[in-house]
């Protein structure tokens, strides 16, 4: 009897002791590899400067899909079939995909704008119709601060798909203004007196230069652009300057600017 239990006790030991040992093994050096794959990914990602949204998601979603990995090798190991386990894994992430297409869609476009960085918070950007600064991107949506102090809240998907116009992309904006003048005008005075107040002002750069030149002949006026360029920052300075200053530089060389007359006629009976 006492032979028989010892080799009973001996019997199960072998069949349930040793795969026992296996998937602990398997937990303890599995989750020391995770550990060290996520410190050597995280590196990785802020020597190339991701994205601090997009270097926590991606973490996030490496880390799961590493442990989900390692706990069907663990069960494996002890010798429970994993097949149908992966099978429902794999049906409930297909059902998971089908409800959220749309925040799906959000969430690629997400992850592609933190990768490639069309724009970056703080930028001033014109997208999906709405004009505002770059207030925070965040994996599904992107807040937009417009200039009437009002917050949108744009999608990723419908973002990274349509149009995006980056004012400050290149760190440099045009200015653009005209003033309409009298046909009496003399004017290459007039077109050097305007090119002159353009770069006098501080903010206006030299390098590209002001364009100053005649761009319509209007009905009742030739029309002059007057286009300097500044760093983004400066570009409104600059135009309320101009604006404001159009009529006195005009006044002072004595080029009138025209305005709409009424002219009334009465027939006497």
């Amino acid at each position: 009897m006492e032979d028989f239990n010892i080799e009973t006790v001996i019997a199960l030991v072998l069949e349930y002791g040793v795969p026992l040992l296996k998937a602990i093994a398997l937990y303890i050096v599995g989750g020391w590899l995770i550990t060290r794959l996520i410190k050597v990914i995280r590196k990785i990602m802020v020597k190339r400067e991701y994205e601090l949204t997009l270097q926590k998601f991606l973490i996030n979603i490496i880390t799961w899909a590493a442990w989900i990995f390692l706990i069907v090798a663990i069960v494996g190991t002890l010798g429970i079939a994993t097949t149908g386990f992966a099978a429902a894994l794999g049906g409930a992430a297909l059902a998971i995909g089908l409800a959220l297409q749309g925040s799906l869609s959000n969430f690629a476009g997400g992850v592609l704008l933190l990768l490639f960085k069309p724009f970056k918070v703080g930028d001033t950007v014109e997208a999906q119709g709405i004009t505002g600064t770059i207030q925070e991107i965040d994996i599904l949506q992107t807040k937009v601060l417009m200039f009437n102090r009002k917050t949108a809240i744009i999608p990723n998907g419908p973002l990274l798909n349509g149009n995006i116009i980056n004012f400050d992309a290149s760190g440099i904006l045009r200015v653009e203004t005209e003033i309409g003048v009298s046909y009496d005008a003399d004017i290459p005075k007039t077109i050097e007196a305007l090119r002159k107040l353009a770069t006098d002002h501080p903010l206006t750069l030299e390098d590209p230069a002001p364009i100053v030149e005649v761009v319509t002949n209007a009905d009742s006026s030739i029309n002059i652009l007057v286009r300097p360029y500044t760093l983004t920052a400066d570009h409104w300075p600059v135009y309320f300057y101009l604006q404001k200053n159009f009529k006195p530089t005009l006044d002072a060389i004595g080029v009138e600017i025209p305005y709409p007359h009424h002219v009334e006629i009465r027939k006497q009976g």
